[in-house]
């Protein structure tokens, strides 16, 4: 970490999957936490979720310090939020709401504390917009879910976010072994919620118009593409097809049956029927397994993949410091 004061304590508001699941991975790397929200049950469902995420967590590696004993809890804003180093909100994604929050927390904290939202749809220039003493410790923290599993954050600053904070907040991400995406514009939905947009949209098309099943085309793409995307992205791949000529050989290559399939895609309507047809073959697909059991199978993989990736980076790492 940089001169800046180490971020050892941190406030979340809002526990429900994603405040919950950020919990778990701030306390299972040695941090404090301290955990507000109205809703009734909300403690109790916390320590829930983070005694069952707890297991992973020590699968893939706890930090010095990590302990479930560091969580505490408190329905008071104003008793969350003292004395933290930074606040990382998940409250619903209502501009109206999360104005009235941030004004709330502008006023209550010292001005070096960040407070990073973790809204996927929202902008922070909107959302800072309500902050009259400093906005420009204010970011998006956007997570992928469950964070304590999937790395990726994407950090996006507003019209008056500092440099220092999106510095402050990428550094802060990635001690805590996250990995970091900088938007450099804001756009809806962030970067990778896009590209699952853009994805979905011909997916719906394709199993609306009676193409391909839900089943076949999750196949097609979980033992397909999605394969090497859990690799590698898109660009890097394309670097890979074009064989020993690379990106130049790719687009020399494959632009102009690419290009013609884009003239293709669908652009499907999720009218009550076409949303049914999904919605039943989805099930098809599913069957009697539940939502617990494809989480578990789901969380499982992950887990196994995370773990090959971080020993393949560690070895490249290694080999990348030795001497020649």
């Amino acid at each position: 970490m940089s001169q800046n004061k180490p971020i050892r304590r941190i406030a979340i508001i809002g526990t429900g999957v994603i405040g919950a699941s950020w919990a778990s991975l701030f306390l299972a790397n040695g941090l404090d936490v301290v955990a507000t929200d109205v809703a009734p049950g909300a403690e109790t469902a916390l320590k829930r979720f983070v005694a069952a995420a707890w297991p992973a967590l020590q699968r893939l590696g706890l930090a010095s310090g990590a302990s479930q004993n560091r969580l505490s809890f408190t329905a008071a804003l104003t008793d969350a939020v003292k004395d933290v180093d930074l606040v990382q909100e998940n409250g619903p994604e209502k501009i109206e709401f999360k104005k009235t929050l941030y004004r709330q927390l502008d006023e209550l904290l010292h001005p070096s504390v960040i407070i990073a939202s973790s809204s996927s749809g929202l902008t922070m220039s909107e959302i800072q917009s309500a902050c009259e003493m400093h906005p420009e410790r204010c970011v998006i923290g956007h997570p992928f879910n469950p964070p304590h599993l999937i790395p990726l954050v994407e950090i996006v600053g507003g019209a008056k976010t500092s440099r220092n904070t999106i510095e402050r907040a990428d550094e802060f991400y990635t001690s805590i072994g996250q990995r970091t995406v900088r938007v450099n514009k804001e756009m809806p939905g962030h970067v990778a919620n896009r590209l699952q947009a853009a994805l979905s949209r011909e997916v719906y098309y394709l199993v609306s118009e009676g193409v391909v099943s839900a089943a076949d085309v999750d196949t097609a793409l979980s033992w397909g593409p999605g394969l090497r995307w859990g690799v590698m992205g898109s660009m890097m791949l394309n670097h890979l097809g074009g064989g020993p000529g690379g990106i130049e050989h790719f687009f020399q290559q494959f632009t102009g049956p690419m290009t013609a399939w884009w003239k293709t895609l669908g652009s499907p309507v999720l009218t009550p029927e076409v949303q049914k047809k999904l919605i039943d073959s989805v099930h098809a697909e599913a069957g009697s397994r539940s939502i617990v059991e494809l989480e578990a199978e789901r969380d499982e993989v992950l887990l196994g993949l995370i773990e090959l990736r971080n020993k393949v980076a560690s070895s490249s790492q290694t080999k990348s410091t030795e001497p020649a």
